[in-house]
């Protein structure tokens, strides 16, 4: 087998250490639920959010460090962050843990963003490149959650967690509606720049 087909082949593969930390990512999901929303387990559901950011941030380390980056990966871990980020607000919103309009923004902003995409698959992109701004912003909105749920605890632990908690919802939200300024504007600039993609089978 040739260099490019042995590449070609591990980027293809699905089992590997990153995505299984993934794919327990987001089987983590119905289980933080029933934890927060049905036993109100407030430490156990912290831990879960505590455990779901660590391995966020372990898998694309270790997918480098073992030379285990693949296709699937790349598509499985942005798909937790989303769920993530659009999941725990509304949790916390029927826990009133944070108001509603700012649940809105937070929603509001993805699906303002994923109403983008025919618009780019008509000029042959999937998506557009990931900006480090998107990545901070999610890092913000991720380490907000565990804090603002700690943040609940009547307790010294609690008057600690809670204003760090806010103090990183707000840099989230503000960076993660500047980055959805940026994505607009690049998307414009494909819409510009790019022509449309005939489909195939359409005649000249």
């Amino acid at each position: 087998m040739g260099h490019d087909e042995s590449v070609t082949a591990e980027s293809d593969r699905w089992l590997t250490v990153p995505n299984a930390l993934s794919m327990l990512r987001l089987a983590l999901i119905p289980v933080f639920l029933w934890l927060l929303l049905v036993e109100e387990a407030d430490g156990w559901a912290f831990a879960i959010l505590m455990f779901s950011g660590f391995s966020d941030w372990a898998d694309g380390k270790i997918a480098r460090w073992l030379d285990q980056s693949s296709r699937i990966g790349a598509l499985l871990d942005p798909a937790a962050d989303r769920l993530y980020i659009v999941i725990i607000p509304i949790a916390f919103g029927i826990r009133e843990f944070v108001p509603w309009w700012l649940i809105a923004v937070i929603i509001g902003r993805d699906l303002a963003l994923f109403a983008t995409a025919p618009l780019l698959r008509s000029r042959g992109l999937m998506a557009l490149p990931v900006l480090y701004i998107g990545k901070a912003a999610t890092f913000a909105l991720m380490s907000a959650f565990p804090w603002l749920l700690a943040g609940q605890l009547d307790s010294i632990i609690g008057t600690i967690c809670y204003p760090i908690g806010w103090a990183f919802m707000i840099w989230g939200v503000g960076l993660y509606l500047w980055s959805f300024v940026l994505y607009a504007y690049q998307t414009v600039l494909v819409l510009r720049q790019m022509p449309p993609q005939r489909r195939p089978g359409n005649v000249p």
